[in-house]
Parts: structure tokens; C-alpha cells; sequence
């Protein structure tokens, strides 16, 4: 049984930093390539970032320099920094696991990827 939980969100500040954090447990977290993608209200869940099972990065242009995604392999955690929040930042943020043999893939569909955490909300106020 897989699990993934994620945590960190709440209500923040404009401008303010943030770290999300996912808990995965159940199965070898090595072998899983792992995403970020957020919800908001009334629109479709979006790919942020992903980590490659060897914890290469990948982001979507509209969040580089803003979200930072990593991995730690030994406390099967994924983890998503968030500087300088933004009120469109508002949304239900998820992490997602797909297990793969490949080391540097990187999925970018939801479709593509097996397991699901509940999410976290983020609320930003202007």
C-alpha cells in the first residue's frame, strides 16, 4: 500500500517562502519518479515540477526561479520551496509517485502517474 502525505501548506503573506513536504511510504521511494502539481478552484490540476528517481530537476518555465523541487531518498521525502508567493499561487498543491526503471525520466502528466496524496492547501492573500 502506498501512501503519500503531503504538508506544509496554510495561509500566507504575499511575498512570503514556503516549503511543502511529501511523506511516501509503502514501496521503495528510489524507484519512483515523483511530481509536484497544484489545483486551484475551477480549473484543471497543473504540472509544476518533477524529480527524476537520481533527483534531477525538472520545472515548468512559469515557476522556475520561484519553485525548487528535491528529493531525499533515505527520509523518503519530496519537498517543493516556494519564494515570493504570488495570490495566483492560491491552490491545492499534490505530490504524485510513478514507479519506473528509468533513472532520469520525468513525467509531466497526470495521467502518468500511479499514486496521489491528498494535498495541502495553499492560500496566499494580497
Amino acid at each position: 500500500q502506498v501512501q503519500l502525505v503531503e504538508s506544509g501548506g496554510g495561509w500566507v503573506e504575499a511575498g512570503d517562502a514556503r516549503r511543502l513536504s511529501c511523506a511516501a511510504s509503502g514501496r521503495t521511494f528510489s524507484a519512483w519518479a515523483m511530481g509536484w502539481f497544484r489545483q486551484a478552484p475551477g480549473k484543471e490540476r497543473e504540472f509544476l515540477a518533477g524529480a527524476s528517481r537520481d533527483g534531477s530537476a525538472w520545472r515548468v518555465d512559469p515557476v522556475k526561479g520561484r519553485f525548487t523541487i528535491s528529493r531525499d531518498n533515505v527520509k523518503n521525502r519530496l519537498y517543493l520551496q516556494i519564494s515570493s508567493l504570488k495570490p495566483e499561487d492560491t491552490a491545492v498543491y499534490y505530490c504524485a509517485a510513478k514507479e519506473t526503471p528509468y533513472m532520469g525520466r520525468f513525467y509531466q502528466r497526470p495521467d502518468d502517474y500511479y499514486y496521489w496524496g491528498q494535498g495541502t492547501q495553499v492560500t496566499v492573500s494580497s
